[in-house]
């Protein structure tokens, strides 16, 4: 792509990750996450990794970026005073859904609420039918008045969304431009632009979701950008999509909406690449974090993708009880997991964990920054799992009493046990907790963990891995080098792509193949034009996708087409691949049954680098433990002398046996009773389990 070092920056509820590479060299860096100015931690974080690796801002040639800010301004409901413009007769699209609910037997069900309150849905006369042609010409003058009532009401930032406008984005054009006219500073976002696809709640929900954040993100982008070039760097700044791809900071400005996963998104394209070095074809991506643990399926060195996404979930692991979102992400499982998740009694007296966190500011109790509520972290300090002085590398200083106060006030006192019992309850939940997301992960995909492995990472994901490994039946556990700051290094991985989607509506009986062309040729321009921006003459490769359906049902399979125009005999060879895919996911196909396109998408992205296998090394004898920890043993409660092992100090080839920990400055690797741990060739710890306990 280009020469010169690459510098990744990855935000998280409570650290801020930075990774840069040059020339097959890596230094990584971990610095507490700044929530009042989120730019602050990264310019720290990006100092303190410079500094270590002896590079000047002259070096970098590229800074890659990704955030969960735009996650959590819509969970936080903190994003702009937003104004929806909309078809006279659909201005509760937002609040009514599609009228589904995700509890059919709870009477009292709580909903989702629109990011847009009721006062500021506004319409305006205009109407498009189902195919595109204009029923009912826009109403100019209302849309003028409109824009005046959004000034009267202080709106900050503008949605519009008008029935069939994805066939036609003529009438929203239009409304937009009177808009500007009038108001020239106030930030637009069309759905024929955001999610230019059918089903009106998802298009709208989109939208207005994009337009929810771009004011805080796009003041965001802006403010980085400028400390970054203050600080002397002068190389492109490139953010990370949820879809698994870089686009440029204007792009990602534009469409913030398409950044809601892109941290996450970071750790997947890391677990995948990591897949292919060892030749893991199956494996289970586990990024455990601060705030959040994230669990995503990799088959065939390829993340799962999907084309939905809810964010801010009412009912936790309840599927449909979020605000839909039609986007490219990386499809996995993200709950309030993190090693700052805080732990409480419900009313029924049980132990639970999360999703409230304690965040960086001011963190676990154990952290000494005021907290008080006992977290991930310090029922992981009660159990012995961590040295307090050594924690991230020794730049956090963490304090045991305090944790053992907090783990004893709000869950030992209430179930009559000490509090390092209390902390064993804890991680035991937190633990099952995750593996119960893998489990119903795996089901809703129609897979299963037979012949997977584990790659796990993040500043958690290493001391919980072999734990969650034996709840869901795997018996190996692969944790690399970085892995604390894991979702960083992938997007150090990531190309530069990006993901068109359109609606055209066919039926395979009446397939018009010059049509179709049509759409995806001018697809694959608007794709190409958006990563040449960035792809610094890198070469691509494009990927087309139909979403297909047997006619009469309400759900999609994906099904990949040629990256050339299509031909009449094409035709019967999609059909037969939709059937294929039917039959993998529901045992058969429907005879006879016509087949439906609702969608199509283009994907044009910069080509990966060859991944060299690696390969077998000599066994090696392991070095010296450095210190002796008692730990309590989460499956027994019992406590037992653990060695702790330097993860820099043993060679490739080298086996420890557990229970040990192998400990790093980003994280430890815990390896369990029955496990034992082994380097590979490229410095990554291979744990697997033997007889067992």
């Amino acid at each position: 792509m280009s020469v010169g070092a690459r510098l990744a920056v990855d935000i998280g509820g409570t650290f801020t990750d930075v990774a840069v590479e040059r020339d097959g060299e890596r230094w990584t860096g971990k610095v507490l996450t700044t929530p009042h100015a989120p730019e602050l931690g990264v310019l720290n974080g990006v100092k303190l990794v410079m500094e270590k690796a002896g590079l000047t801002p002259a070096d970098i040639a590229l800074v890659i970026h990704g955030t969960t800010l735009a996650t959590n301004a819509i969970i936080e409901r903190k994003g702009a005073k937003t104004a929806l413009l909309t078809t006279d007769g659909f201005r509760d699209v937002l609040a009514l859904g599609n009228e589904s609910r995700y509890d059919q037997y709870d009477l009292n069900i709580d909903l989702p609420q629109p990011l847009i309150p009721r006062r500021w849905r506004l319409t305006v006369p205009e109407r498009l039918d189902n195919e595109g042609r204009i029923l009912l010409a826009l109403d100019e003058a209302a849309v003028r008045a409109q824009v005046a009532v959004m000034r009267a009401e202080g709106i900050e930032s503008l949605a519009i969304g008008f029935l069939h406008a994805f066939v036609n984005p003529a009438h929203e054009k239009r409304a937009a431009a009177i808009a500007h006219e009038m108001w020239p500073e106030l930030p637009i976002s069309l759905s024929s632009e955001v999610s230019p696809e059918m089903r009106e709640w998802e298009r709208f929900s989109t939208t207005a979701a994009n337009a929810y954040v771009q004011p805080l993100m796009a003041s965001y982008l802006r403010r980085l950008e400028t400390g970054l070039k203050e600080g002397g760097f002068g190389c492109p700044l490139f953010m990370m999509l949820s879809g698994g791809g870089l686009t440029t900071l204007d792009t990602a400005a534009r469409f913030p909406i398409r950044l809601v996963e892109s941290g996450p998104a970071g750790g997947a394209i890391f677990s995948a690449h990591v897949a292919k070095q060892r030749g893991w074809s199956k494996v289970l991506s586990f990024d455990m974090g601060g705030t959040t643990a994230k669990v995503c399926l990799i088959d065939d060195f390829a993340p799962q993708a999907s084309r939905t996404f809810e964010v801010a979930r009412v009912g936790r692991f309840k599927k449909g009880s979020g605000l839909p979102l039609r986007i490219p992400v990386i499809e996995m499982v993200e709950i309030g997991a993190g090693g700052g998740s805080i732990a409480h009694l419900d009313a029924l007296g049980r132990i639970q964990v999360g999703p409230e966190s304690a965040g960086a500011d001011p963190g676990p109790a154990c952290y000494g920054r005021g907290g008080d509520k006992p977290a991930v972290t310090d029922a992981n300090l009660s159990l012995g799992r961590y040295e307090p002085d050594l924690f991230a590398g020794g730049a956090l200083k963490l304090h045991v009493q305090p944790a053992l106060d907090a783990l004893e006030a709000h869950v030992g006192r209430g179930l009559g046990l000490a509090p390092e019992m209390a902390g064993l309850g804890v991680v035991e939940m937190v633990d099952e907790n995750m593996a119960n997301a893998a489990r119903v992960h795996a089901i809703e995909s129609g897979k299963g963990y037979g012949g997977r492995g584990i790659i796990a990472f993040g500043g958690g994901g290493p001391v919980h891995g072999y734990r969650v490994a034996e709840k869901i039946g795997v018996d190996r556990v692969l944790v690399p080098s970085g892995a604390g700051v894991g979702s960083a290094i992938g997007f150090l991985r990531a190309p530069v792509g990006y993901e068109v989607v359109k609606s055209l509506y066919q039926r395979f009986r009446t397939f018009d193949v010059s049509a179709v062309n049509a759409l995806l040729a001018e697809m694959s321009a608007e794709a190409s034009r958006v990563v040449a921006e960035g792809s610094f003459g890198a070469p691509t490769e494009e990927h087309r996708i139909a979403f297909m359906r047997y006619v009469g049902q309400g759900h999609e399979i994906n099904v990949a087409l040629p990256a050339r125009p299509l031909t009449v005999q094409d035709v019967a060879a999609i059909r037969a691949a939709y059937d294929a895919e039917y039959t993998r996911f529901y045992d058969r196909p429907v005879p006879g049954s016509d087949v439906e396109i609702l969608s199509f998408a283009v994907t044009v992205a910069t080509v990966a680098d060859a991944v060299e296998p690696v390969a077998p090394v000599a066994d090696a004898p392991a070095p010296a433990p450095i210190r002796v920890q008692q730990v309590r043993d989460t499956a027994t409660g019992q406590v037992a002398p653990w060695q702790v092992y330097d993860r820099a100090e043993m060679p490739p080839g080298a086996t420890v046996p557990g229970p040990c920990i192998v400990s790093e400055a980003e994280t430890s690797t815990l390896v369990g009773p029955g496990w034992r741990c082994r380097v590979d060739g490229l410095g990554y710890l291979e744990l697997t389990r033997g007889a067992g306990r």
